[in-house]
């Protein structure tokens, strides 16, 4: 480390080599929080006792469907399936639109279980909903059918309620736990680390608290939001193209190059191909630093770090464009729902920034900030790139893998247990 920072400014740099650990106890406290909400919500809409009709509901797996449906001609062949393999299965397959009878029941049900009525395939079972169809939505009804049998009267489920975003259910949708993990690691990436740590360096020349704060949430704010609209745009066009043909490889060996080239820069950062901020765009990211520093009423300081935000994030897209388009497909894959898509961006988002909001938050009490070193930023890239292959090839053998808390965790973990291994090798070779 250079001998030119005060000791402050060490202490902050230490803080970022140790900013993994510390988001990943934010992570596992975020997750022991939400297990208690859940399992106090289960989806039965109210305590009073069942009716007649409610009980002569149970214990059969409703199906509800239209014509014209792709999701649900793969929905009918696996049901099919089902069926044959579960004999004394009993399934009600209730068509929505030619049969107005059929459609009063699915409104009648659907409101019933406090749930809105709004797309097909739908399955019911007891008092549990599926909304659409995707591997990991057959898989939770065979389990649930596994434990309980045809013969249930009563399920629960788990879920996170997110108001007017609608819920997430943590059974059904163990998608949850691997957008956490994934965004986890998105989130200590080198080249937004870098800039935001050049820019508070030069705002924090002003000794005032509420304007770095201002200045670095401005900051924060757009590059999150126009993040979370790249994140969008790709899940649309993936959900889209979901079902052609070898898409899924392309993904795949996407995210192998990108894991490899990130790997790479661990050991040569400056030599071949990088997905690095180019240096042709720093003296202009320093520039328009400089520019935020300057005197001048704090509204136009605000425009002009949203106008260098909104330079940042196109600039930078290259460095970060990795994991969501890992994280995209895996949900457009999957088939979630669009209203399930926002609460798992709003999830993403906010794990993805910890790490700099924290940052921030440090710079704000002490006034300081430590320039992030090379040696983080490519020890960064290692962990990135490790998990990326991991992820690129997961998708190649075993997609379904990341649809389970399990399988996240065994992934992820293996990932960065590697990445780590790679650290310690290359640390005693150098001693």
């Amino acid at each position: 480390m250079p001998a030119t920072l005060s000791p402050a400014a060490r202490r902050q740099v230490s803080l970022l080599a140790r900013l993994p650990a510390i988001a990943l106890l934010l992570v596992v406290a975020l997750l022991l929080a939400v297990a208690p909400r859940a399992q106090a919500e289960p989806s039965t809409t109210s305590p009073a006792p069942p009716s007649a009709q409610h009980i002569a509901e149970a214990g059969v797996l409703w199906y509800f469907w239209r014509d014209h449906c792709p999701f649900c001609r793969e929905a009918t062949a696996w049901l099919d399936r089902l069926e044959a393999e579960q004999p004394a299965l009993e399934v009600q397959r209730i068509e929505v639109v030619q049969d107005p009878a059929g459609r009063a029941r699915f409104i009648a049900m659907m409101t019933e279980r406090g749930e809105t009525p709004s797309a097909v395939p739908t399955f019911i079972l007891g008092d549990s909903v599926w909304v659409g169809f995707a591997p990991h939505i057959a898989e939770a009804i065979e389990a649930r059918l596994a434990v309980e049998g045809p013969a249930a009267s009563e399920a629960s489920r788990w879920r996170i309620d997110l108001g007017p975003l609608g819920r997430v259910d943590l059974a059904g949708e163990s998608l949850l736990f691997a957008t956490l993990l994934i965004a986890f690691v998105d989130g200590f990436n080198p080249c937004s680390l870098w800039v935001l740590t050049v820019l508070l360096a030069m705002i924090l020349g002003s000794g005032s608290r509420s304007r770095t704060a201002a200045v670095g949430g401005t900051f924060l704010l757009v590059t999150a939001s126009l993040y979370g609209l790249f994140i969008t745009g790709l899940f649309a066009a993936l959900s889209v193209a979901r079902h052609l043909a070898g898409i899924q490889l392309v993904v795949a060996l996407f995210a192998l190059v990108f894991g490899a080239v990130n790997v790479k820069d661990y050991f040569a950062l400056h030599s071949g191909i990088s997905f690095s901020i180019p240096e042709r765009f720093k003296p202009h990211i320093y520039r328009g630093s400089r520019e935020v520093r300057r005197e001048r009423p704090l509204p136009i300081t605000l425009l002009v770090t949203v106008v260098l935000a909104g330079g940042v994030a196109l600039v930078e897209l290259p460095c970060t464009a990795g994991f969501p388009v890992i994280w995209s497909s895996l949900l457009a894959e999957a088939g979630v729902e669009k209203t399930t898509f926002v609460g798992l961006l709003a999830a993403y988002l906010l794990v993805y920034l910890l790490d700099e909001i924290l940052v921030l938050a440090v710079a704000i009490v002490t006034l300081r900030i430590g320039r992030m070193q090379e040696t983080h930023g490519r020890a960064l890239k290692l962990i990135g790139g490790m998990v990326m292959l991991a992820l690129g090839v997961v998708m190649l053998v075993a997609p379904s893998l990341m649809e389970s808390l399990t399988g996240s965790l065994v992934v992820i973990g293996a990932a960065l247990a590697g990445a780590l291994m790679v650290m310690a090798v290359n640390r005693l070779r150098g001693a």
